[in-house]
């Protein structure tokens, strides 16, 4: 009717029909390669796309093909995924770091049964580890107890929609631990799915059961196979329903059979092959081996592939730290553009993930800096080219502490950047030119003054003449504003660090742990960083979204417009706060819910009473043997010094039974993050917490 009688409708629907069916546009497959027996286009029609360069450069002209995978299928093409994976470049550079400290290494003859790599991975140090870095992947490992490395292969299969939809990975992990019986469809199928405590895991599996059952070949197998993972829903009805009557046929009961039919079908949303699960556990076990063998190189390198991502660089920053290596500022005498290792356990940042400071500013400086070290701000504004190096890249290593080496205060150097500028691109120019000013030599070693006409004699740098502005310096929440404004995060400090402890006692979360439903109240200890202010269009009222952070990472949450109205006054930027809410119903089965803030407290405002303790909880399946008991009361008694002890320290042993809590009458020690951490490091973070005996207020 609109068609009929409104002329604007009428051109609508024209236009839509003269373009309906037609390609919007031609895409290019990120991994795909067309093989054929001969010149491509002998075959297949091609032409050439544009598409972007390696590495993010200026886009380039590549020669693809005008058929989609379907098509190339039918036309007798072979077509191969070459993925590219990140983490092959974490391992060399990190194998690269090993061998400069004198000991190559040849993953191909790592044994697969480390005891210290399982137990890492049991202990949820999972961030880096390929495949195994997300909430779900951690708990498995944790759940199955991993100790072995067919462990590894079966989660990585079980981890996709079709296995979790089914539970699969439910009763793998309770079968494995002796929680559940372990039993089989039919006695046939044990050899088969034996290995995997009777889950159906791989494809491979649901081939040999097709054919063990249903007597055919493993040609005709792989048929169904591979409907089930091309999830062609018409061909897998028509290969089921084969499997049924075959098997059928064979004497076997309708009922198991309809049942094992249902499991496959359910099971190829997205099964893995074995071969697949194999090659990914084989990356994921090296990466495990090296952090748990070699974490300084191991993080080096992983922090170094997360230039340009701070999200990633603030998490992988915060296990180093969980795992007692120290991550230095920037420094323009010793870093590199990459992060680099630096004695036994610390890491240098690297240039590279400084903003504002590009590659061909790294390389001028790296250059310079060859011959020398540099010995101050002027000396480093003559020796770089100052055609690469412009001012902002002298802000962003000021500002980012790179050039706190050189025993200067930070605000003294900024207030002297122009002065060291100017005298350099004279210098630069009379050396182009070659000619020397009569005053180079005053120019170059002169002092310098006050902005009152007189010298300053105070601030003079190290090894040369050079005096700085007497300026104050900046203030900490300055001096870390800005350092957070250039890297994306604070590196020399948090505004966090002096309430470490309340975070322990009072928070429930970390900021990376949240993204997952729950009903239960939480708590989180952060920093807020941006506050943005908006209009709710359903009420007219101002609501606000918050940008806050902890040491995990950063992350949005949500004040609506009844409580924004409540508690607005109270949120101010920089400041250390525990914020108190949770998640709303109606985001039961959203993907990544939206914390929503419901009260907020300063930390500094907070006291708390009673006793603060420190809790070990030890068994639980976990290898415990007299070298890790004795480990533990080594590292008690070396914190236990000094008057600022807690006065409980409780050791839970959990078993199969329960668990019994112990408290120590001799040991004591100090609820400080350094012990904590140490702990932490031997038998995982989730054994070791704060206690309070006492209510906090």
């Amino acid at each position: 009717q609109l068609y009929r009688t409104d002329e604007r409708y009428r051109r609508l629907l024209d236009y839509a029909i003269a373009l309906e069916g037609l390609a919007r546009h031609a895409g290019v497959h990120a991994a795909g390669v067309v093989i054929a027996p001969g010149p491509l286009d002998d075959y297949v029609p091609v032409c050439t796309q544009s598409t972007r360069g390696a590495g993010g450069g200026a886009d380039e002209s590549v020669v693809v093909t005008q058929y989609d995978m379907n098509y190339l299928e039918k036309a007798g093409m072979l077509k191969m995924d070459f993925l590219g994976l990140t983490t092959l470049t974490v391992i060399h550079d990190a194998l690269a770091m090993i061998a400069e400290r004198g000991t190559p290494l040849s993953l191909a003859a790592l044994p697969l049964n480390d005891a210290e790599t399982y137990r890492t991975l049991r202990a949820g140090r999972t961030a880096g580890v390929f495949q195994f870095e997300s909430a779900l992947a951690t708990d498995m490992l944790r759940s199955m107890r991993c100790d072995r490395f067919d462990d590894l292969v079966a989660s990585n299969a079980l981890m996709r929609p079709g296995p979790l939809d089914a539970g699969m990975h439910r009763v793998y992990q309770r079968r494995k631990k002796g929680e559940e019986e372990v039993s089989y469809p039919l006695p046939e199928l044990e050899a088969i799915l034996k290995p995997t405590y009777g889950v159906i895991t791989y494809q491979e599996q649901v081939m040999r059961i097709a054919q063990q059952l249903a007597g055919i070949s493993l040609a005709e197998a792989d048929v169904l196979r591979k409907a089930v993972g091309k999830k062609d829903a018409d061909l897998i009805r028509q290969e089921l329903d084969k499997f049924i009557s075959k098997s059928v046929a064979r004497g076997y009961d309708p009922k198991i059979i309809h049942e094992l039919s249902a499991q496959i079908e359910t099971f190829g949303r997205y099964g893995f092959n074995k071969s697949h699960s194999v090659a990914y556990s084989v990356i994921s076990y090296h990466t495990a081996w090296l952090k748990a063998h070699y974490a300084p190189e191991f993080m080096a390198a992983l922090l170094s592939s997360s230039i340009g991502d701070t999200d990633n660089v603030v998490k992988y920053i915060a296990e180093a730290k969980e795992l007692g290596l120290e991550v230095l500022a920037p420094d323009v005498n010793e870093s590199g553009y990459k992060f680099t290792v630096v004695g036994d356990k610390r890491l240098r940042f690297g240039l590279g993930a400084i903003r504002n400071v590009g590659h061909a500013a790294i390389d001028s400086i790296l250059k310079a800096r060859v011959e020398r070290p540099f010995t101050d701000l002027y000396d480093l504004c003559e020796r770089v080219d100052l055609r690469l190096c412009n001012r902002r890249v002298f802000e962003a290593l000021i500002t980012s502490g790179a050039l706190d080496s050189f025993g200067v205060e930070r605000s003294q150097m900024w207030a002297a950047l122009d002065t060291a500028l100017s005298e350099a691109s004279l210098r630069q120019a009379e050396k182009e030119s070659g000619q020397v000013s009569l005053f180079g030599d005053l120019l170059g070693g002169g002092s310098s003054v006050l902005g009152d006409g007189t010298p300053d004699t105070q601030h003079q740098s190290p090894n040369t003449q050079h005096r700085f502005p007497n300026v104050p310096a900046w203030s900490e929440s300055e001096r870390l504003s800005k350092e957070k404004e250039i890297l994306g995060f604070y590196i020399s400090g948090h505004p966090l660090e002096p309430y470490q402890l309340e975070c322990e006692l009072f928070a429930t979360h970390t900021v990376s742990q949240l993204g997952t439903w729950s009903p239960d109240p939480i708590a989180l200890g952060v920093v807020i960083t941006s506050i943005k202010r908006q209009i709710s269009k359903r009420s007219g009222s101002e609501f606000a979204r918050l940008t806050v952070e902890d040491f995990s990472g950063s992350t949005e949450v949500l004040i609506f417009p009844e409580k924004w109205a409540a508690i607005g006054d109270q949120v101010k930027t920089d400041i250390p706060v525990l914020l108190k809410g949770g998640y709303s119903k109606r985001d039961r089965d959203v993907d990544a819910p939206t914390f929503i803030v419901e009260s907020i407290t300063r930390f500094a405002d907070m006291k708390f009473s009673g006793d603060i303790g420190v809790s070990i909880t030890l068994g639980e399946g976990r290898d415990v043997n007299a070298d890790v008991l004795r480990d533990v009361r080594a590292v008690i008694e070396t914190h236990s010094t000094g008057s600022t002890v807690a006065p409980v320290l409780e050791v839970r042993w959990r078993d199969g039974n329960g668990g019994t809590r112990l408290k120590s009458r001799s040991l004591r020690l100090p609820a400080s993050h350094a012990a904590l951490t140490e702990l932490r490091a031997l038998l995982g973070s989730d054994r070791v917490h704060l206690v309070r005996a006492g209510q906090g207020t």
